[in-house]
């Protein structure tokens, strides 16, 4: 899966999405969403492709018994604090991850209540200090009055995208969750994962497809447009994964018999991609990955992706056109806006298949 072309810049990845078809709401039952399975050429260049409209529980027509499906586990934090600086005024952190010497790296806003000695009052005299300011925008901070999980608990919200333009309801604490979801440790969603509901994963598991899971902590990064031209200068955010022992030989398994891996989401492509053993199987454990997919790279890992529509300018929407062709991707994000499907986080799929 090498897409032969070269020189691309970012502006190439733009493209016109009409506001309303920006999801802001989930679907009124989990799993009722479109899907546009794209079908490109064998070989390289994959310039050409056939583009099928259907619905995304046709995946079990999709998916041949023994390939193997590789899930996100992952579990958003309700990371979200809202609180308001000494003045009175409202202030907003982000918690990220846990950081040295029981602090957090966080982000929030506005900038300048975040300086270092800053506090965000929360309430019952729980606060957030912050400790340290960091690089592009992130800090360090440390809990005061509770831990962070405490916190958390008791005033988080679920972090919404930023393109979702309204505060989270609770039904947003279930939906922005997958199903299978885990160990809370991410600030977004594994968002193809979204459309899988109990009864589809059944019905691949009854079909003879093999189920295999694994954990990549999504940061905010996920949401950072691309705002150089050349691409290759984008500084990718590192995000932490877990490929349990079981996975890696599920995967050396599907590769040994000449089935195929489907990676649910472009966060498991990045997981097993980073874990690539340069056989064709993956390295168990921990690990920590900056891989950026563009144009050009070479798959070793994943033969068929599952994926959700993309922002223009985006690192995942490059590292579809990676796996598609650019071309092929180009004219499936043309179908699905002349088609109207819904985009985004809570919107419709693509399978390249």
């Amino acid at each position: 899966m090498v897409d032969a072309a070269v020189g691309f810049r970012t502006s190439d990845f733009d493209y016109n999405l009409p506001p309303e078809l920006i999801a802001q709401t989930p679907t009124a039952v989990r799993g009722d969403s479109r899907l546009l399975v794209v079908r490109p050429a064998h070989g390289p260049p994959r310039s050409t492709a056939e583009f099928t409209a259907a619905r995304f529980a046709d995946l079990t027509d999709l998916i041949p018994p023994g390939d193997l499906v590789v899930l996100n586990t992952t579990r958003v934090r309700h990371a979200r604090l809202l609180g308001r600086r000494a003045s009175g005024a409202p202030a907003e952190v982000l918690l990220i991850h846990p950081a040295a010497e029981a602090t957090w790296v966080a982000m929030g806003k506005p900038g300048s209540a975040l300086r270092r000695g800053k506090r965000v009052d929360l309430d019952d005299g729980i606060a957030i200090e912050v400790v340290e300011e960091l690089a592009e925008g992130y800090r360090r901070v440390r809990l005061v009055g509770a831990s962070a999980e405490e916190a958390m608990a008791r005033f988080g919200r679920i972090p919404l995208p930023p393109y979702i333009d309204r505060d989270p309801t609770p039904e947003d604490a279930v939906r922005y969750q997958t199903v299978f979801a885990e160990r809370e440790r991410s600030v977004a969603a594994p968002t193809a994962g979204l459309h899988f509901t109990p009864e589809l994963l059944r019905g691949l598991e009854e079909r003879g497809v093999r189920i295999a899971r694994l954990d990549l902590e999504v940061g905010p990064g996920t949401f950072k447009p691309v705002d150089q031209e050349d691409y290759t200068r984008h500084p990718m955010h590192p995000e932490r994964y877990d490929i349990p022992e079981a996975v890696a030989a599920e995967v050396a398994d599907t590769r040994a018999r000449g089935a195929s891996v489907w990676a649910v989401g472009t966060t498991v492509v990045r997981a097993l991609e980073s874990a690539d053993d340069e056989e064709g199987g993956v390295r168990a454990g921990p690990g920590e990955t900056g891989l950026m997919i563009t144009p050009g790279y070479r798959f070793r890992v994943v033969d068929r992706l599952v994926t959700n529509f993309h922002l223009p300018r985006s690192t995942l929407l490059m590292l579809v056109a990676a796996f598609a062709g650019y071309e092929v991707t180009r004219r499936a994000y043309e179908i699905a806006v002349r088609e109207r499907f819904r985009f985004y986080s809570y919107g419709d799929a693509m399978a390249v298949v």
